[in-house]
């Protein structure tokens, strides 16, 4: 109890917002109480009526403006609390907010899957905390490599860049950098994104790890993305009359037209190497989020690369699995 009647003292700043939250109640519960009861006969003219309505208005936004006064000064409270930097006298709570420099010191989040699916969980990821990692998947979206892929003679990257796109402080620009396509003659269909991924690799030396990590440090965006794996893997899925599809945007369409569905998810080479950091990632997360995206072709994929899936399994991390809100056409019966 003393815990709950420290909000209540005088220099936590409380008592006020809950008493404008409990006037706003007052006011519209009274408003609302004459609307419903009406007048003489069950009707009120028009005067009365809106007198009414905008009593209830004004409760409302009472209670309100109540609300957001008081998770405002809860979150300064526990800065207040916790942030060991309030020491400095020239150090101003609400500078800390304002600015997310206690991000900093939010939990440790890694978040692994691809496609659109681990983007959205990105955006809202990055909101809360700057010590947040996502693991990427590698692979082609279908048998036809894009143009700028097969002239540069890169690896799959558009996760990755999609991924860089999500945690960048202004996404409509960064999308539009990593997908402009060059105009020229000699540069016609190279992907600036492509470009700029290969050129910072050659300069760390060829490591596509060193070099993700490096752009995402240059591009400033929030946390680090990291390829799950340094090498290009082809997902393949089995069906459970024996088909095997061999194409990551074929399998959905695979288990429509066919009766059969999934019997299992591999991947080519079976035996290809985990990226580096990324088991250290795992290992040193306070909280793992695993999708939302397809299941086959953005979860799966990942928790088949060598030491991934123990990694999890070991990981003393909060783990969150993200299920999509529909199952796809045929496979998941």
């Amino acid at each position: 109890m003393k815990g709950f009647f420290r909000w209540f003292r005088a220099g936590t700043k409380m008592k006020r917002w809950m008493f404008l939250i409990l006037l706003g109640m007052i006011i519209a519960f009274f408003g609302l109480s004459r609307i419903l009861v009406g007048g003489e006969g069950g009707r009120l003219d028009f005067l009365p009526l809106a007198g009414y309505i905008a009593c209830f208005v004004v409760g409302f936004l009472f209670v309100i403006i109540g609300i957001i006064h008081i998770q405002k000064r809860t979150l300064e409270l526990f800065v207040q609390e916790t942030d060991a930097r309030l020491d400095d006298e020239n150090v101003n709570v609400k500078s800390l907010i304002y600015n997310k420099k206690v991000y900093d010191q939010g939990p440790k989040i890694v978040a692994i899957g691809g496609g659109t699916g681990l983007n959205s969980v990105l955006k809202g990821l990055k909101e809360y905390t700057d010590n947040l990692t996502a693991i990427v998947t590698v692979s082609d979206y279908g048998e036809i490599i894009p143009e700028s892929r097969r002239i540069l003679k890169t690896m799959p990257l558009d996760d990755i860049k999609e991924s860089i796109v999500a945690l960048s402080d202004n996404e409509v620009e960064m999308e539009k950098f990593m997908n402009y396509n060059f105009r020229e003659a000699s540069l016609r269909d190279l992907s600036l994104g492509d470009i700029a991924l290969l050129g910072m690799k050659d300069f760390m030396g060829g490591d596509l790890t060193k070099s993700v990590v490096e752009a995402s440090e240059i591009f400033k965006i929030t946390g680090k993305v990291l390829p799950v794996t340094l090498e290009p893997i082809q997902i393949c899925a089995e069906l459970e009359d024996g088909t095997v599809v061999e194409s990551r945007d074929k399998i959905a369409e695979a288990v429509t037209t066919k009766t059969s569905k999934i019997s299992r998810i591999f991947i080519n080479p079976t035996n290809c190497k985990v990226a580096p950091g990324v088991l250290k990632a795992i290992e040193e997360a306070d909280a793992i989020v695993i999708g939302p995206g397809s299941l086959y072709t953005n979860v799966i994929p990942n928790l088949l690369v060598q030491g991934v899936a123990k990694a999890i399994r070991e990981s003393k991390a909060f783990k969150i699995y993200v299920s999509n809100l529909m199952t796809e056409p045929r496979t998941n019966r």
